[in-house]
């Protein structure tokens, strides 16, 4: 497999997460979703985030609840059997933009977009790939490539040919905490998004991590007294026999 078949290898970039310590950055979060909700969720799903994940992360209580109640659900039928419709509560998870997946390609020219819920998780290059994709369609393909009808150029996808085009643009969002919405800004803040709705676990691991070296290094330093003070003189010691005259 040639490197234009295998996709460009995205760079490395410092994440303010990554360090064994460091959580995410939950204003970040927050002016992800707004991308997501804002430029995203036309094409892509969110199937496995529930509502009541966002709150105390991104959103207060009251926050999630006014966006979930602007989305209809499914309700219990009428006594008649009739179908019946419901705001949208905390438990309910976050709706895509199409039915199924035939409505999903019937809107894409056959393309599927995928489900965003995992989707840092299930890509090489994690957070690093979805960035350099976000960021890398350059405005004209290299010469001598030629696209598929209907596909972008994007290096950094297997092919280079991919069915969606470049969807972040320079002031393309107006963030509530006055953050410039450059294309890397709102690119850096969906893939943060994206890599805690990945890993909504993310800092609470990490927290029971330090937990679990504290106790763990504490229970060191007493085995190590443990075995100096009490068992040393046993280790050491030496018995003598002496035989009968």
């Amino acid at each position: 497999m040639t490197a234009a078949e295998h996709g460009l290898h995205p760079p490395a970039y410092n994440w303010s997460h990554n360090g064994m310590f460091d959580t995410f950055d939950h204003a970040s979060i927050r002016r992800g979703y707004q991308v997501y909700r804002e430029v995203c969720a036309a094409c892509h799903s969110l199937d496995r985030v529930a509502w009541r994940t966002l709150v105390g992360v991104s959103h207060s209580n009251s926050e999630v609840r006014e966006m979930a109640e602007q989305f209809e659900y499914d309700d219990e039928p009428d006594d008649q059997g009739n179908p019946r419709k419901r705001a949208g509560k905390l438990a309910d998870y976050i709706p895509g933009p199409y039915a199924n997946e035939q409505a999903a390609r019937a809107a894409n020219q056959g393309a599927y977009p995928p489900d965003l819920s995992l989707i840092v998780k299930a890509r090489h290059g994690a957070c690093d790939y979805i960035f350099a994709l976000l960021t890398g369609y350059p405005d004209d393909p290299p010469a001598g490539v030629s696209l598929p009808p209907g596909s972008n150029y994007n290096p950094y996808f297997p092919g280079g040919a991919i069915a969606m085009g470049r969807v972040l643009f320079d002031d393309l969002v107006e963030y509530e905490d006055g953050t410039p919405a450059t294309t890397s800004q709102m690119a850096k803040d969906v893939t943060t998004f994206l890599n805690w709705a990945s890993e909504p676990e993310h800092d609470e691991r990490k927290r029971l991590g330090l937990k679990a070296i504290i106790v763990l290094s504490s229970l060191y330093l007493i085995s190590i007294y443990v075995k100096k003070f009490k068992w040393a003189g046993i280790k050491t010691r030496k018995i003598r026999f002496n035989p009968p005259k």
